[in-house]
């Protein structure tokens, strides 16, 4: 492999994979460190969401366990199919109000969020349970 981006696309896919995994570890541990799994829950409270409490710390350990479940290759579409629906979930309850842009000409938008969710059907559509995990 001597052209660009001088890896196959399997390791392009495990690549994809682990780095998507540990951004949500990331963001499930940025959540916990900075105290705001009640603040989630007290929005989904606020949205009609029965014991959102509940609902922000299931959100949140799921984010770090599947996180690096998603990394680790094992039940990769059972992780990405739930990392999907939460993120369309966001989308509808807080981003998509704010526009598309994350940054500059507005703040908060949809971009980042759908952004992952196509990084993880990618993810989803080229796992083969026969290959080992990278």
């Amino acid at each position: 492999m001597t052209r660009f981006p001088f890896i196959s696309a399997m390791h392009a896919n495990s690549f994809l994979r682990i780095a998507i995994g540990f951004i949500m570890v990331a963001h499930g541990i940025a959540r916990l460190s900075l105290s705001t799994v009640n603040e989630l829950g007290e929005f989904l409270d606020n949205k009609g969401f029965p014991a959102g409490i509940f609902f922000a710390w299931m959100i949140t350990i799921i984010e770090i366990t599947g996180g690096f479940i998603l990394a680790s290759g094992h039940l990769v579409r059972l992780i990405c199919l739930w990392f999907i629906l939460q993120q369309i979930f966001a989308i509808v309850l807080l981003h998509a109000a704010n526009g598309w842009f994350v940054v500059d000409a507005q703040t908060g938008g949809m971009e980042y969020s759908s952004l992952l969710i196509i990084c993880l059907i990618v993810i989803a559509a080229h796992h083969k349970k026969n290959i080992k995990p990278a």
